[in-house]
């Protein structure tokens, strides 16, 4: 049986808006790795690694896993906390 995660992806760091975290992404996890001596590099002959699918929400990520027959782990996204405060809280201190 394959196994995969399912989770959304954290948000671009150089933009402050939340543009594209609406996405669940499956992806598959790696079968026997291998380490190039030379190099260093992690490599592996399994092509299904390459693949990330798209889904519009988690439940059609877990039934697609289903169906396939996939054992799926999902990583579940943090809350994001925020702060309200007025432009005046900048120069109060």
């Amino acid at each position: 049986m394959r196994k995969a995660k399912i989770y959304i992806p954290n948000k671009n760091p150089m933009q402050s808006g939340l543009g594209k975290t609406n996405k669940w992404i499956l992806e598959f996890e790696t079968n026997n790795p291998t380490e190039n001596p030379l190099m260093g590099w992690e490599s592996s002959d399994d092509t299904l690694t390459e693949l990330k699918l798209e889904f519009s929400s988690k439940d059609l990520a877990i039934e697609y896993a289903k169906k396939n027959k996939i054992d799926a782990e999902i990583l579940e996204p943090k809350k994001r906390k925020t702060v309200k405060k007025s432009y005046a809280d900048n120069f109060l201190k």
